[in-house]
C-alpha cells in the first residue's frame, strides 16, 4: 500500500472476492471505518451461485438462457419472476486495468427478484438419484429417470435424470422424464384394459385363452415372456403376469372391426396429450389411429401391449397417478409458491386436467389389479411386509422389430403406495442396460422399493398412533415459530390446541394450560426494530431476520438462546446480526 502512494496511485486493491464476514472484519479497521469519502475504503458487491445440495435435481433447478445455451428447468421456466430488475453504475478504468465506481455518478440500487419455493423434498431426491444411480452401475445402463409424486396434488418431490458419461461416471444431461417419449412397454396394458372395461367388453374374473404363450397376427408371433405361456387363466391373472397374448387377444377380438374406437378410448384417458409441465420440453405422446401412413394390420395388437407408440415417463405416471387418485388427473408441478424476503407473494395452487378420467366402477375394477401384480404377479419380489405397492413393470424392446440394430430393452416399474390410501405415486424408467437382466420387476423395481421404504419409513403419517397425553407434564414442548408448522405436528400427535382469535397471525409462541397447548400470536409489524426471534428454531428465525433485510451469522445448533444486537434495537437494513443457538 506503502510502494502504491509513492507511485502515486489512486487505488490500492487490498483483495479479491473476499467473504461477506470477511468485509464487515475490514471495514472496522482504523481509517477504513471512516467510509468511502473520509477513509477512501471502496467496496463493490459481487454475486455467486451456490448450490448447498451439489448436484441433486441439478437439470431440473436449471439455469437461464444465455449466448449460445438456451434456459432449462426451474431457472428457465420462471425467470421473468427470479430476474429481479438491475442496476446502474458509472465505472473509470485506473491503473493496473481495474475499474472502480465514479464518486458523483449516478447509482441505482439492483431490485432482488422472488425466491421460487419448489416441491423438491430434499430427502426424497437423495435417495432417489442414490437408488438410481446404484440400479445403473449394476446393469451397466446408459441412462435413466426417477419421478416421485404426491398423489393428491401432483406435486413432484423427486426427479432424478441420470446418464452414463463417455468416462464412466453417471450426471444429469437432459430431463428424461418430461423430453424423452419412447414406446412405453407392458405399462401402457393398464391403458388397454381401462379402455376395453369402459366399453363393456371385459370384466376381471372373465376367462381368457393364453394358450402355450404364442399367438400369431398377420404371419408375426407374439410371445409371452413365460415359456409355455399361461393356458386359460382370468383377466385379471393375465394383466399381473403381464400376457401380452392375453391382453392383446382381449383388445384384438373387440377392436378389429373398429380400431378407431379403441383409439378414441385412449384420447379419453388423455394419453395423446402433453401434460403441460412448466418445465420446457415436454415431448409430444405419440398415438397413432386408422388412416395414418404407420398405420398396419399389426398396429392394434401392437399398441394395446405399448409399441408403436411413444409417450414419456412424467406422462405415464400422471395417468398412474390419475387412477391412484380415484379418477381425479392432476398436472404434475413443480413449484408452490413464489415469495420475497420470506414472505409468500403467491401460491402455485394445483391444476386438475380431467376431474373424471374414466368411471369409479373401472376404477374399483382395476385397482385390486394392479396391487395383484406386486402380490401374486410380475413385481413380487419388491413386495413390502409394512404397505401395500400397487403398479406395474414394463420391459419394452427398443426399436422392435428392426432386426439390424442390436437389441436393447427400456426397463420401468409405475404405481403407487400405500394401496389403500395412496400418498405418493412413483415411475422407474431404465434405459439400454448390459447385463445382469433386462426385465422390469429387476432392473426398475428395485429403485421403486428402495424409495417407498425410505418414505413409508420417514413419513409421520404413516405411523399414526393413539396418543393419551393426560397431564401437563407429557405434553412435548414447542419451539416458537411458524403456526402452520406447528399445527401439523401437534395433530400429529392428536393434542388439542386453542388458539382463538389469532386472526391471520403466521408466527406463534405456544403454552400449556389445563391439558392443552394454547397459542399466543407474535408481533412483527415494527420493521424498525430488530425482531425478537428467541426460542425459535434456525429455519423460522432466518425467515425473520432476512425479512428484515439483516445478514444473519449463525452459532451453534438447536434453538435461538440470544442475539446480538439484542430484540428491539435499531438498525439498517444490511447490518449484521449474530444468534447462537443452543
Amino acid at each position: 500500500m506503502i510502494a502504491a502512494r509513492d507511485n502515486g496511485s489512486r487505488y490500492y486493491r487490498f483483495s479479491y472476492k473476499i467473504s461477506y464476514y470477511d468485509f464487515k472484519t475490514m471495514s472496522a479497521f482504523p481509517l477504513l471505518r471512516n467510509g468511502r469519502i473520509k477513509g477512501g475504503f471502496v467496496y463493490q458487491k459481487t454475486f455467486k451461485r451456490e448450490k448447498p445440495f451439489g448436484e441433486l435435481a441439478r437439470r431440473t433447478i436449471g439455469t437461464v438462457a444465455s449466448t449460445g445455451r438456451i434456459g432449462v428447468g426451474l431457472e428457465d421456466a420462471y425467470d421473468s419472476d427470479l430476474r429481479g430488475v438491475e442496476g446502474y453504475t458509472v465505472k473509470e478504468r485506473i491503473p493496473g486495468n481495474m475499474w472502480m465506481p465514479v464518486e458523483d455518478a449516478q447509482y441505482i440500487e439492483p431490485k432482488d427478484g422472488l425466491d421460487l419455493i419448489t416441491t423438491i423434498d430434499i430427502g426424497i431426491q437423495d435417495v432417489a438419484e442414490t437408488a438410481l444411480e446404484k440400479q445403473l452401475r449394476k446393469h451397466d445402463a446408459e441412462y435413466g429417470t426417477v419421478v416421485v409424486m404426491e398423489v393428491k396434488t401432483g406435486k413432484v418431490v423427486a426427479i432424478a435424470n441420470l446418464k452414463k458419461h463417455t468416462e464412466g461416471f453417471y450426471y444429469e444431461e437432459r430431463n428424461f422424464a418430461v423430453g424423452n417419449a419412447t414406446d412405453p412397454g407392458s405399462t401402457f396394458k393398464l391403458a388397454s384394459l381401462i379402455v376395453a372395461i369402459e366399453d363393456g367388453y371385459v370384466t376381471a374374473d372373465q376367462m381368457i385363452e393364453t394358450g402355450d404363450g404364442t399367438i400369431k397376427y398377420y404371419g408375426r408371433t407374439m410371445r409371452d415372456s413365460h415359456e409355455g405361456g399361461y393356458g386359460t387363466i382370468t383377466v385379471q391373472k393375465a394383466f399381473e403376469v403381464s400376457s401380452n397374448v392375453g391382453i392383446s387377444k382381449i383388445i384384438s377380438e373387440n377392436y378389429k372391426s373398429n380400431p378407431s374406437q379403441y383409439v378414441e378410448g385412449l384420447k379419453k384417458l388423455h394419453l395423446d396429450q402433453p401434460v403441460g409441465t412448466v418445465i420446457k420440453g415436454e415431448a409430444i405422446p405419440v398415438i397413432h389411429e386408422p388412416g395414418d401412413p404407420e398405420w398396419s394390420g399389426l398396429s392394434l395388437t401392437q399398441m394395446s401391449i405399448g409399441y408403436e407408440l411413444q409417450i414419456t415417463p412424467l406422462q405415464i405416471l400422471t395417468f398412474y397417478n390419475a387412477i391412484a387418485n380415484n379418477g381425479i388427473m392432476v398436472k404434475p408441478i413443480f413449484a408452490e409458491a413464489l415469495s420475497y424476503r420470506g414472505e409468500i407473494v403467491k401460491e402455485l395452487e394445483t391444476e386438475v386436467i380431467n376431474p373424471q378420467l374414466c368411471s369409479q366402477t373401472t376404477i374399483a375394477v382395476v385397482k385390486p389389479m394392479l396391487e395383484g401384480v406386486v402380490e401374486n404377479g410380475t413385481a413380487k419380489n419388491i413386495k413390502s411386509e409394512n404397505y401395500k405397492i400397487a403398479g406395474k413393470t414394463g420391459t419394452a424392446q427398443i426399436n422392435y422389430g428392426n432386426d439390424s440394430i442390436p437389441t436393447a430393452y427400456h426397463a420401468s416399474f409405475v404405481g403407487y403406495f400405500p394401496a389403500e390410501a395412496p400418498e405418493y405415486s412413483c415411475i422407474v424408467s431404465i434405459y439400454k442396460q448390459r447385463r445382469k437382466g433386462f426385465y422390469g420387476n429387476i432392473v426398475s423395481g428395485p429403485v421403486f422399493k428402495e424409495i417407498a421404504d425410505k418414505i413409508y419409513a420417514t413419513n409421520p403419517k404413516f405411523h399414526m398412533f393413539t396418543s393419551n397425553f393426560t397431564v401437563t407434564e407429557s405434553i412435548p414442548y414447542s419451539k416458537n415459530g411458524n403456526k402452520e408448522e406447528t399445527d401439523k405436528v401437534y395433530d400429529w400427535l392428536q393434542i388439542s390446541t386453542n388458539y382463538q382469535n389469532m386472526g391471520q397471525t403466521q408466527w406463534v409462541k405456544s403454552n400449556v394450560e389445563n391439558h392443552q397447548v394454547k397459542y399466543s400470536p407474535i408481533n412483527y409489524s415494527d420493521k424498525t426494530k430488530v425482531p425478537n426471534v428467541i426460542n425459535m428454531g434456525l429455519k423460522d428465525a432466518l425467515v425473520i431476520l432476512e425479512s428484515y433485510g439483516l445478514h444473519v451469522h449463525v452459532e451453534g445448533r438447536g434453538k435461538v438462546v440470544r442475539k446480538s444486537p439484542a430484540p428491539n434495537s435499531s438498525f439498517i437494513e444490511g447490518d449484521e446480526i449474530t444468534i447462537t443457538l443452543k
